[in-house]
């Protein structure tokens, strides 16, 4: 949610979100007579000109999401438990341009975290408690992103329902991987574990029974003889096929679906990463729309703030 604020420092604004949570929120302000109408629900003054920002009830805030304000507390807390573990030797000195980024970083973990809370609870899921991300993981959903993810069951609540769908984009399959669209099929074509023999006699193919066949693996029927592939999938599995005659012969087999293959470690990966860019993504829609930052607090790499950095 954007706020814009163009009225003087001296002279507060009082602002609510619409009712649908979405557009240019209601904003009353003083009369030239001096009467204020107070809206109802949340209210948030104009951020003084040092860049705090207060809520009614609960003091300093670092920003808002979808209209709710959120405490500077966790903040504040988070960096003292910084500076008092054993990482304070690497830590910025306070009150210097890498401290002020620090805090900035911070902030877009705790409102990201709030996100997924209120998101994952309007849609009545659970916390998830799972591992942390690897070291690859972590890169591919960005910094804030799974700092969030390892440090609320929320986030992981939300990414586990939010991506439970997400398939590997066809782009990124190579042809050695087609089976891993779906289980138990190459491009769409069944696999089934056939046993096999072609007699030269009619007698000695009709007596045979599965010992007597040869043992095919996994195929499909499309790399057996026409005839009896087209035999296979008119018997139930595991009865005897045959003896069906072509030029080689008289055909006899039996068929079982193949098990569903265990992806490949590749094909996990492909999808691991895919859920996590699907998730990136739907993060920086959900707080461009909902999220608003208190002056001061931006994004560490916007190029707006003075202490920027990035470069790209």
């Amino acid at each position: 949610m954007n706020h814009a604020l163009t009225d003087t420092a001296d002279d507060p604004v009082r602002e609510r979100p619409t009712a649908t949570g979405a557009g240019i929120p209601a904003r009353e302000r003083p009369a030239t007579t001096g009467a204020a109408t107070v809206p109802d629900g949340p209210v948030r003054e104009r951020p003084a000109a040092t860049g705090a920002a207060t809520a009614p009830g609960i003091g300093a805030v670092i920003g808002w999401v979808g209209g709710r304000p959120i405490s500077r507390e966790p903040l504040d807390r988070r960096v003292r438990e910084l500076r008092d573990s054993p990482l304070s030797a690497a830590l910025p000195l306070p009150g210097s341009s890498e401290d002020r980024q620090l805090a900035r970083w911070l902030t877009q973990v705790i409102l990201t975290e709030a996100l997924c809370e209120d998101e994952a609870t309007a849609r009545g899921l659970s916390p998830v408690e799972v591992g942390r991300l690897d070291p690859l993981a972590a890169v591919e959903l960005g910094s804030i992103n799974a700092s969030a993810y390892n440090g609320s069951p929320w986030v992981r609540a939300l990414f586990e329902h939010l991506t439970a769908t997400v398939e590997v984009p066809p782009e990124w399959r190579s042809p050695t991987t087609a089976q891993e669209a779906a289980p138990g099929t190459a491009q769409g074509v069944a696999w089934h574990v056939v046993r096999h023999r072609v007699f030269a006699d009619r007698a000695e193919a009709a007596a045979a029974t599965a010992d007597d066949l040869e043992q095919l693996g996994p195929v499909t029927l499309g790399s057996l003889p026409a005839a009896i592939a087209d035999a296979i999938p008119r018997r139930p599995y595991g009865m005897l096929v045959g003896p069906v005659e072509d030029a080689l012969g008289w055909h006899v087999a039996v068929a079982h679906p193949a098990p569903t293959p265990a992806p490949s470690p590749g094909a996990v990966s492909r999808r691991e990463a895919a859920r996590r860019r699907m998730f990136a993504r739907w993060l920086d829609e959900s707080r461009a729309a909902k999220v608003e930052l208190v002056p001061g607090l931006e994004h560490p790499g916007d190029p707006r703030q003075p202490d920027n950095h990035h470069k790209h």
